[in-house]
């Protein structure tokens, strides 16, 4: 695609979320959280690549942090932060939100936010949940989101889907409104619209999964075939085909975890040509003004 031809495309957000292969939720019950700190470290390597390719194509990206990342790599989140990328809350230990406390999740939220302002020295203000796991059984944490000084949030994927989702609710960014009165921006995940039925086309295993011309298809649909703003995610660990394998894992978790590793990387550069991608602030800031207000009661209604 000419360099014309993509100044003309909607400003995409590209995101990446910050975690190692065995944070994720679908390896979760073979490798429990307290022997994390023995499994080999390979996400500062992955996402160096990843940063090597954004600034191949001059691209700037979200990078979602994991605290627990931040803790252990402090080096690598002041590196994402130097080469001009905006650094954004992954929460602290990639656990469910709806199978987590209030208290739980706010002492949670607070201590990753915390890391990467003092790593960085700038304020963070925009949230991923892990997993996607804000719910109909966790919109309380969007109070909590507000409370601790974020400003926008990317956690919402307006599907059916076993571990996350809210059918039913704006595809497009909205802005949301809690019972308490609180505030906050969001940039739901995208979805293509097949007979009216709203199909998961924002990355991760949906992008390895996926033929490369299907996904971008359903991307390019999703916009609007160029009109709207949407949003793309990754992990690092995604273009990791070296990564340790864990057999003993289900069959559904090894098919959404280990599929297409090998092709990942390849295909991201393929995306960066076809379409054009910033920050999710950044593109957050290119959507039309008159974003719909969405009451977390009306979000509950949807269920």
């Amino acid at each position: 695609m000419s360099d014309r031809t993509q100044s003309a495309q909607p400003l995409h957000a590209m995101s990446v979320d910050v975690e190692d292969y065995f944070h994720v939720a679908a390896l979760s019950n073979v490798v429990p959280r307290d022997s994390w700190s023995s499994q080999p470290l390979r996400v500062r390597e992955n996402t160096e690549r990843l940063l090597a390719l954004f600034e191949r194509y001059h691209v700037k990206a979200t990078f979602f942090v994991l605290g627990w990342v931040a803790e252990h790599c402090p080096d690598l989140v002041r590196e994402i932060d130097r080469a001009g990328h905006e650094i954004a809350s992954h929460g602290y230990s990639h656990q469910l939100i709806y199978r987590q406390t209030p208290e739980e999740f706010r002492q949670e939220t607070r201590h990753s936010k915390q890391l990467l302002e003092d790593l960085t020295g700038k304020p963070v203000v925009g949230y991923r949940a892990a997993s996607y796991s804000i719910t109909r059984d966790s919109l309380w944490a969007l109070d909590i989101l507000v409370e601790c000084g974020f400003k926008w949030d990317s956690s919402i994927f307006p599907v059916h889907h076993d571990k996350y989702g809210i059918p039913g609710s704006p595809s497009t960014p909205y802005t949301l409104k809690t019972d308490k009165g609180a505030i906050l921006q969001e940039f739901p995940l995208t979805t293509a619209k097949i007979l009216g039925m709203p199909i998961p086309a924002a990355g991760g295993g949906y992008f390895r999964q996926f033929p490369y011309p299907l996904f971008r298809h359903l991307f390019a649909q999703a916009s609007g075939f160029g009109i709207r703003p949407q949003i793309f995610y990754l992990h690092p660990w995604e273009v990791d085909p070296g990564q340790p394998r864990f057999n003993n894992a289900s069959w559904l978790s090894r098919f959404r975890h280990y599929t297409n590793l090998d092709k990942c990387e390849k295909r991201l550069e393929r995306l960066l040509q076809d379409f054009r991608f910033g920050t999710v602030s950044d593109s957050f800031a290119a959507c039309p003004t008159d974003q719909p207000v969405v009451s977390t009661r009306q979000m509950l209604a949807l269920a």
